[in-house]
């Protein structure tokens, strides 16, 4: 199945997809591909110095700077895939309905189109840690799987709004703001530490977006991180996490399959 999926006109396919989807994005800017690197530095200036210069909500994590700026880029990570395909079927319309082209590799060519952007980013969290002196330890490892679930839970809620935006349009709006309120809801900005409640500590930890970033923060930056481990220990809530991501992935997969046969004559 995975060999046919992949196939050699396939791969070929999916490559010039992600090409196109690169270049588009960044077509008529005059610093082009230098966007994907400035765009989280910017935010991670401003944020650095309204919540950790004025506000002072760094105040005893080792590293913060780096702590935050690669919160910012995980984050963006998966904001940028969920959102760029959204729309990527709609977008791709015009080919869908010419040529007989997988449905599924229009979602996966803007989900490789943000991976490239985290690749660049992650050099950028890497020198930033070496200015900062910032201890490479073991953990460092756990930072590729991490990184996968993430890239797994973006993909299967890719593959649904993907699906959904074909039928409701408004569904790009809706998702807008249910990312803003992730992102507040998601220990980016402040320590988990600073939420006083334990139990509320834990409800917030339950999300998948919540245990990763705290969890490549602990492989990275610093062990003195709360993750999800430390809050449940050997509670089985523990893979309440993982138990979402993998829901998603299929409720996405199978709801896109699903809806894929309709797209040409709905786009």
């Amino acid at each position: 199945m995975l060999k046919r999926l992949f196939s050699k006109q396939n791969r070929a396919l999916l490559s010039e997809l992600v090409r196109t989807d690169f270049k588009l994005r960044y077509q008529g800017s005059v610093l082009g591909y230098l966007w994907s690197l400035l765009r989280p530095l910017l935010i991670f200036v401003i944020l650095y110095f309204v919540f950790v210069k004025f506000l002072k909500l760094g105040n005893g994590v080792p590293h913060y700077p780096v702590y935050l700026l690669l919160g910012i880029v995980v984050w963006n990570f998966f904001v940028e895939m969920t959102v760029q395909s959204t729309s990527s079927v709609v977008g791709r319309g015009d080919l869908i309905r010419k040529i007989r082209i997988p449905r599924w590799m229009v979602v996966f060519s803007t989900s490789f189109s943000a991976l490239i952007n985290l690749a660049l980013n992650l050099v950028v969290v890497a020198v930033f840690m070496a200015i900062n002196h910032v201890e490479i330890r073991n953990t460092l490892l756990l930072a590729a799987p991490i990184l996968l679930e993430i890239y797994i839970f973006a993909l299967g809620i890719s593959f649904l709004l993907a699906a959904l935006f074909v039928k409701f349009r408004d569904i790009s709006y809706i998702w807008e703001v249910l990312l803003q309120a992730g992102f507040y809801a998601t220990p980016i900005l402040y320590p988990l530490s600073r939420i006083p409640s334990i139990a509320f500590q834990k409800i917030i930890m339950l999300n998948p977006m919540a245990q990763a970033v705290q969890d490549i923060r602990f492989a990275l930056i610093t062990h003195q991180t709360t993750t999800i481990y430390s809050l449940y220990r050997n509670n089985y809530l523990i893979i309440v996490p993982f138990i979402v991501v993998v829901l998603f992935l299929f409720l996405g997969v199978f709801y896109f399959k699903m809806q894929s046969k309709y797209f040409a004559e709905n786009i």
